[in-house]
Formats: C-alpha cells, sequence, structure tokens
C-alpha cells in the first residue's frame, strides 16, 4: 500500500499530538509570516522613497480605484484591508487632508460614509502602480517557478475560500 504525501503528513500530525507542529510545518508558518514581513516592509520602503506613500495608503487607493464608481463604505473598505475601523478612519483621514480620498455620505443610509477615490488620487495611484508592481514582483514572484506559483495560488484560494 502506497500512502500519497497529504496521508503521509496528516498520519505525522496524529503522531505527534496537538500540543506541537512538527519542524515542517513550523518551517512553512514562520516562512510564510517572515515573507509577508519583509516584502511588507520593502514594499513600503520604496512607496515611500519614490512615491511619498505608505503602502497602507497605496492600498487604500487601490481597493477605491478598483471598487464600482470609484468609492466603498467605511466598514468594508475596513474589512478588505484587514483594519480596524478606527485604523482605516484615521488614514482616511490623512488620505483626505491629501486630497487623494473624499468622504461622500451614503443615499440609503443617513449615518453611512463612503470613501471615495479623488482624481488626485487616481494620479497619484497611478504613479505608484509600477513601482508597486516591481517591488511584488522582484521581492516576492521572481522567487517561485512557475509550478511554486501555481501551489501557492492553488493554496490560498483553497485557505480563503476555508474561511482562514
Amino acid at each position: 500500500m502506497q500512502l500519497d504525501c497529504a496521508t503521509l503528513l496528516r498520519v505525522k500530525r496524529t503522531q505527534q499530538g496537538e500540543d506541537r507542529l512538527s519542524e515542517d510545518e513550523i518551517a512553512a508558518w514562520k516562512g510564510m509570516l517572515r515573507a509577508h514581513r519583509d516584502l511588507v516592509v520593502s514594499l513600503d520602503t520604496q512607496l515611500e522613497r519614490e512615491h511619498s506613500l505608505p503602502l497602507s495608503s497605496y492600498e487604500v487607493l487601490m481597493v477605491l480605484a478598483d471598487s464600482p464608481g470609484g468609492r466603498a463604505r467605511m466598514g468594508e473598505l475596513a474589512d478588505q484591508l484587514l483594519l480596524s475601523r478606527s485604523g482605516l478612519t484615521r488614514l482616511v483621514d490623512r488620505l483626505v487632508r491629501q486630497g487623494w480620498v473624499e468622504r461622500k455620505p451614503c443615499e440609503d443610509d443617513a449615518r453611512g460614509l463612503y470613501a471615495a477615490i479623488t482624481r488626485s488620487g487616481r494620479t497619484k495611484l497611478k504613479k505608484a502602480r509600477p513601482a508597486h508592481l516591481d517591488g511584488v514582483r522582484e521581492g516576492f514572484l521572481s522567487k517561485l517557478s512557475d509550478s511554486d506559483l501555481e501551489a501557492l495560488s492553488s493554496t490560498w484560494k483553497r485557505l480563503n475560500r476555508a474561511g482562514t
């Protein structure tokens, strides 16, 4: 009887118990955390240096530009960016002061607000996008083979469907 890799990994996990991770599991987990941290720091540094635009601000502009009508409700934006509502409010306040975002009232909810990208925000995003794409390609994608990319893409899709 031949066992596939997934079955062997499940057996290995079961044998070790639930109170610790295997060396491979630790390497996978810590590797993902380190790769994310290093890439975020690198992208943030590059965008700040070349465009005076923090990565978090770039991400807000990118999400808004890709949203219908160039706008999103504040709560939805916070969820998409994995930010607290208060953290997003402070970030949007800065972007409003810079003229890249504006707040607009929700027609169907008097208490609700949209964050909307302005023409100036679209211009800023358009200028910064090549640096961001270059940074992602150089700092991450160039280190992956085609099969690595396919495997990671499949893994992230599966994890996201599972709600993790």
